[in-house]
């Protein structure tokens, strides 16, 4: 499968952008490759030939060329990755998300880069942001592709800086952008802009049911993918707080071993579990995928899918994102509480808080105002080209995500952390702050973080087959931008405008 990723994310085989077979929650911090600056000429010989020949395959939204160059062009391994299909759905999206893509230049960053591998700097016809192929090319001919990647990518190097901006010309410029993207039937949900906790935009657009025709409205839920993490965060954090458990507790002292033996747990801490420093992965498994999604909906449910892990490495050595390491810190609140993980986050955030349109639904019952996912795939009977995400999902969402929100309880939840209605100023502090010691350089407790010390950000995505949602509190400046879409990475061109945006003052 073509994998999507970005030009300052180290992640794989997530649902950051696109499409996600193998995990429903979303690549989380951005990890940047540092300095860097554009070559605005195409390079010579067959990397010329073969980003040129990507390029046309996008801009054709062509099923039959995209097959014809994926057979040609890709390597046997990186060819039979996935289905045919599930390449050529990928190739749609991105043209689909854009209206065809030009090109600029190549990135050359102070910290070299593989040689095999190219990153082709790109500007939507739609949108107008910028994009990124990464491409790692075989070196000894037929020179065929061997990996790919598509992704957002920061503006060129060789650009002007930006033109300050009121907040009124802001609002004026997001409004428009995001009309753009509706009219080109590219973004379904909700927007959110606010400043020191007063919302200045607000705007639902597209359909919560397609089948239906009902209408998304500014308090629809959408599916946070991985954005429950924060809550998870916040959680644990609460609780070290108040002395019920230590960010140096092994996980050990939490889980019986029908969970994991204590060789495993022991080594690892709770701080480990909050930074993704664990060394363990995901749950969302090979037998997760075969099973029926009615036989999780309890944490205990999961024991099944989590009691065989391994240590991908040594605890607190490395950095490797982790839906089992969050899920377990759930079942963590559970011991230490004595209080079914739901009804701790319901009682202890989301009441607090003021967040009255938020929780893990059970998605066979009928949750009143709710949107429903949409893949946008060709229908082989020439049908409507969505697919809805149903029957893709989890059941029940929990730690690691999974659950639903909206757009005004997402700015409570902002508003709450910030005049530490949640945590005291210590604890605060110490969720959205990065721990490089313990190398996790872009992440806090359930917190990606971003930006400068003096313009900091804080949040999470959530992404997954028609989940596309995002929250970025920005620190310094007061900001606060929300998107929640029911498209596949909906939200992601909407996110970075509203980025962009807030920068420019």
């Amino acid at each position: 499968m073509t994998r999507m990723n970005t030009d300052t994310v180290s992640c794989t085989g997530l649902a950051a952008l696109i499409i996600a077979v193998f995990s429903p929650v979303t690549c989380p911090a951005q990890q940047t490759r540092g300095a860097y600056k554009d070559v605005k000429e195409m390079p010579p010989g067959f990397v010329g030939e073969r980003i040129q020949g990507l390029l046309d395959t996008i801009n054709a939204n062509d099923p039959e060329v995209v097959r014809a160059f994926v057979e040609k062009r890709f390597t046997r391994g990186f060819r039979s990755f996935a289905p045919m299909e599930q390449h050529i759905d990928v190739f749609q999206d991105v043209y689909s998300r854009s209206h065809g893509l030009e090109f600029y230049g190549i990135r050359k960053y102070e910290d070299p880069t593989p040689d095999s591998e190219v990153v082709v700097i790109l500007q939507s016809n739609l949108t107008q942001g910028w994009q990124a192929f990464v491409m790692n090319i075989e070196a000894k001919p037929p020179h065929r592709i061997e990996g790919l990647q598509f992704a957002p990518a920061r503006p060129p190097s060789d650009l002007p800086p930006p033109t300050t901006l009121t907040d009124g010309q802001k609002i004026k410029e997001l409004k428009s952008f995001v009309q753009r993207l509706v009219d080109a039937d590219a973004f379904s949900g909700t927007v959110l802009l606010a400043r020191d906790g007063k919302v200045l935009f607000q705007g639902a657009y597209g359909q919560a049911s397609k089948r239906f025709d009902v209408p998304n409205k500014i308090d629809t839920k959408f599916n946070l993918g991985s954005m429950n993490k924060m809550f998870t965060g916040v959680a644990i954090a609460q609780l070290a707080e108040s002395g019920k458990l230590s960010l140096d507790d092994s996980l050990g002292k939490f889980l019986s071993t029908d969970w994991l033996p204590h060789a495993v747990t022991d080594k690892i801490k709770i701080k480990h579990l909050l930074t993704h420093t664990s060394g363990l992965g995901s749950y969302f498994n090979e037998t997760y995928m075969e099973s029926s999604k009615a036989l999780f909906r309890q944490l205990d449910d999961y024991k099944s899918l989590i009691s065989d892990s391994q240590l991908a490495f040594e605890p607190g050595t490395d950095w490797q994102y982790s839906n089992t390491g969050m899920f377990l810190l759930g079942v963590v609140i559970e011991k230490v509480t004595g209080q079914d993980y739901f009804d701790y986050v319901r009682k202890n955030i989301y009441k607090p808080a003021g967040m009255i349109n938020s929780d893990c639904y059970d998605m066979d019952r009928p949750i009143p105002n709710l949107a429903m996912g949409y893949s946008r795939e060709q229908a082989s009977d020439g049908g409507p080209p969505w697919t809805n995400n149903l029957y893709k999902h989890v059941i029940r969402g929990g730690p690691a995500g999974g659950g639903f929100s909206t757009v005004e309880d997402l700015l409570r939840f902002d508003v709450a952390l910030r005049s530490h209605k949640l945590l005291g100023p210590k604890f605060t502090q110490m969720v959205w702050t990065a721990k490089p010691d313990w190398n996790s350089p872009d992440y806090g407790f359930g917190f990606g973080v971003r930006g400068a010390p003096d313009d900091r950000s804080a949040g999470h995505s959530g992404g997954f087959d028609g989940i596309s949602a995002n929250l970025d509190m920005f620190l310094d400046s007061g900001y606060t931008a929300i998107v929640m879409s029911n498209y596949d990475g909906g939200s992601q061109a909407v996110s970075a405008k509203m980025r962009e945006l807030i920068g420019r003052r």
